[in-house]
């Protein structure tokens, strides 16, 4: 019974402490890369999701557009056919300029891409930081005064 009392805890050999910190940093790195897997696959599926619906916008608009352009045309046609063609020809130009410069506003105010995958890794640098510092109780961490 004293025997179990008297047996001391087995040292911690550099081996041991270098097999648990490349277990910890592997650990760690698969769950940022699991973490910017998921941030790529959102903006995967954002962006064919919104491909696919400005194709299909796209494509309706420009039959409309080209209707009402045929019909503003043949309307004037008699009175002046090449002022009706230059002024639906301005409209559409105007109408691309307009939907070019509020998607290129769209574009600017939208997040980062991996935001969240970034901010995770700095998170980390931060703790690592923090961590890397010997204490100021520890032997060969004291501050000089």
């Amino acid at each position: 019974m004293d025997d179990e009392r008297d047996v001391t805890p087995p040292r911690a050999d550099m081996r041991g402490a270098l097999t648990r910190l490349g277990d910890a940093a592997f650990t760690l790195l698969r769950t940022r890369g699991e973490l910017a897997a998921l941030d790529l696959a959102e903006i995967k599926a954002q962006a064919t999701r919104s491909a696919l619906t400005l194709a299909v916008a796209g494509l309706s608009a420009a039959f409309a557009l080209g209707g009402v352009g045929f019909w503003v045309v043949v309307y004037f046609w008699d009175s002046g056919r090449l002022t009706a063609i230059a002024l639906v020809t301005l409209a559409y130009a105007l109408l691309a300029f307009a939907l070019w410069r509020m998607d290129s506003a769209r574009n600017a105010a939208a997040p980062a891409p991996f935001a969240a995958t970034l901010a995770e890794l700095e998170k980390d640098r931060a703790w690592l930081a923090r961590h890397a510092q010997p204490a100021p109780d520890a032997p060969g961490g004291e501050e000089p005064q």
